[in-house]
């Protein structure tokens, strides 16, 4: 029989509140951003990984959010999954 080991998939107290902190600071410079308004984008974050979702008008508005996102202090990564429509 093979040893097996668990990988923690569940944050700590402390990792949640700073991705918490992170996701409300992404969602502000989204919504401080003039271009980006007056679009829908949901923020999630996990262990710094910022996830972006929801429908932009184009290309570069994609770009711009994930862009903005990325300068936010805390944030590892960026996954982009905004829709154009």
């Amino acid at each position: 029989m093979a040893a097996c080991t668990s990988t923690p998939t569940s944050e700590s107290t402390g990792e949640y509140l700073d991705d918490t902190v992170i996701s409300s600071k992404v969602r502000a410079a989204i919504l401080g951003d003039q271009g980006l308004t007056i679009f829908k984008i949901d923020v999630e974050t996990y262990k710094g990984v910022v996830q972006l979702s929801g429908f932009v008008d184009s290309a570069a508005s994609r770009q711009r959010a994930g862009a903005v996102a990325a300068d936010v202090t805390g944030v590892r990564q960026v996954r982009n999954d905004l829709v154009i429509k």
